[in-house]
């Protein structure tokens, strides 16, 4: 009958542990969406994502720039303490599947009550004929222990190993979204520096129009004194004069604030910006190379760190899984104990012990389930994030192809319409002097033409910035 009450107990014990142990089922993520096999569009299929932004830029000056912005810039500095933290983490994660080791020196006293069992049980034992005196307890104890204490969680399921690895996975995160953020500030320097080439050129446009239409002014005024033209004319032109040199003003401002923004990237208060080629001395490409989209997935480093990220939930949804399983763990101690100084550094004095045990929840779970709850939501987080990156990368290429196909014919248009209206405003010029032509056909041609000037300029820098942003949204820049 006892036997028999012994096996139900056995098997009663197992159930409960086998029910409290039992670990939610895997998580299975969504489909990924597939990739594109091309981009759509007249391009060479070869990629210069994975050229150095100073073979693709080839500018000495933009090149000082940016080597200034990623040795100094702020945001790098930081992402670079994010990396230390983040390999910190890592090594402290490995040492999770290590035994600790402590090494322990401690003192102390303790005094029984005379109406306990470890009371009475030390009076009795020192009247005992077996014990010397120097084995005998005093009333106040001293407790003298010098040696190592050693506790391990023996890593069966591998719990540790999973947190390890989600440590580790979050490390290389961290150096990806280094490597993005570089590609980020050489392009937006590269951007900065080709705004600044552009403001540039409507300074040069706009002094020279100023020159032009106080010319025409001039022209205007000896009309009148000659009794040909009115003092409305004068005020028009003089309307004009003032309009363009308030433009001139606002794209000096523009120029400052760029200048200042591109200080601010390469984190220096002083900075001699030099840009000694005009926008017109740079090339437009003839052939666009963009590669196919598959290799973004080992160039972008945004896609890295987001797969990494999604590695490391993986890892940790798994060990939140296995944390609804038993830990074994081990407890020993060796060293030095005794009530008695004199005799601690004795050979009788050596202590140790061993422990082993098995260890689960089994009434309260929350706290394992709510954890595993939210690592499994992290997880479907940093999925669909991953499939995003992949998804805005992809467009975001396919959208600045077709940016500079468009602007490069929109710059044409515009070149040619430029030249046209430079023509109209020798024509209305001649034209008003003979008397064929009105003041304001010339002031409407000359406004046309300066408008058309500024339009192509920034038409052939929307053709650079959508190149920048082309070789960004590629992956270079951080080789």
């Amino acid at each position: 009958m006892k036997k028999t009450a012994s096996i139900l107990h056995t098997i009663l014990l197992f159930s409960i542990i086998e029910f409290a142990c039992k670990p939610p089922a895997k998580t299975v993520l969504p489909n990924s969406n597939p990739i594109p096999t091309n981009y759509q569009g007249n391009y060479d299929s070869s990629n210069f994502g994975t050229i150095s932004y100073k073979a693709f830029f080839g500018n000495e000056e933009l090149i000082q720039l940016i080597d200034t912005a990623l040795k100094n810039n702020f945001d790098i500095q930081i992402a670079v303490q994010r990396i230390a933290m983040a390999n910190n983490n890592w090594l402290i994660s490995k040492g999770l599947t290590k035994p600790v080791v402590n090494g322990v020196v401690s003192s102390g006293v303790e005094k029984f009550g005379d109406y306990t069992m470890n009371g009475l049980g030390n009076y009795d034992m020192n009247l005992s004929p077996n014990i010397n005196k120097n084995q005998q307890i005093p009333v106040v104890m001293p407790d003298m222990f010098l040696g190592f204490r050693s506790n391990w969680e023996i890593d069966i399921w591998k719990k540790l190993s999973n947190t390890k690895k989600a440590a580790f996975a979050r490390y290389n995160a961290s150096l990806k979204e280094k490597q993005w953020l570089t590609t980020q500030i050489v392009a937006q320097i590269s951007f900065l520096y080709f705004e600044l080439l552009a403001l540039d050129r409507e300074v040069l446009i706009l002094e020279k129009n100023i020159e032009l239409q106080e010319r025409a002014l001039e022209i205007v005024i000896a009309q009148k004194q000659g009794g040909r033209a009115t003092e409305l004319a004068v005020q028009q032109f003089q309307a004009q004069i003032l309009n363009t040199k308030g433009i001139l003003y606002s794209i000096k401002q523009s120029i400052v604030e760029t200048e200042n923004a591109i200080k601010i990237l390469t984190g220096k208060q002083q900075l001699n910006i030099n840009r000694k080629k005009d926008i017109y001395e740079y090339a437009l490409p003839s052939i666009i190379k963009a590669g196919i989209p598959s290799q973004l997935l080992h160039q972008r480093p945004d896609i890295q760190s987001a797969e990494w990220q999604l590695e490391a939930t993986g890892a940790d949804v798994e060990a939140s899984r296995k944390a609804f399983l038993p830990s074994l763990n081990i407890t020993a101690f060796v060293a030095l104990n005794s009530f008695n100084p004199s005799f601690l550094l004795s050979p009788e004095s050596l202590a140790f012990g061993l422990l082993g045990g098995l260890t689960t929840p089994l009434v309260n779970k929350s706290l394992l389930k709510g954890n595993y709850e939210k690592n499994k939501a992290a997880q479907l987080e940093a999925f669909y994030t991953y499939q995003k990156t992949v998804l805005v990368a992809v467009q975001e290429i396919q959208t600045l192809l077709k940016g500079i196909d468009n602007y490069q014919k929109i710059y044409g248009y515009k070149l040619a319409e430029s030249k046209t209206l430079e023509l109209a405003v020798s024509t209305s010029k001649d034209l008003y002097i003979s008397g064929f032509a009105s003041y304001l056909e010339v002031i409407t041609a000359q406004r046309g033409a300066l408008d058309a000037e500024l339009e192509s300029i920034k038409n052939k820098k929307m053709i650079f910035t959508q190149l920048i942003g082309l070789y960004r949204s590629l992956g270079g820049g951080w080789q």
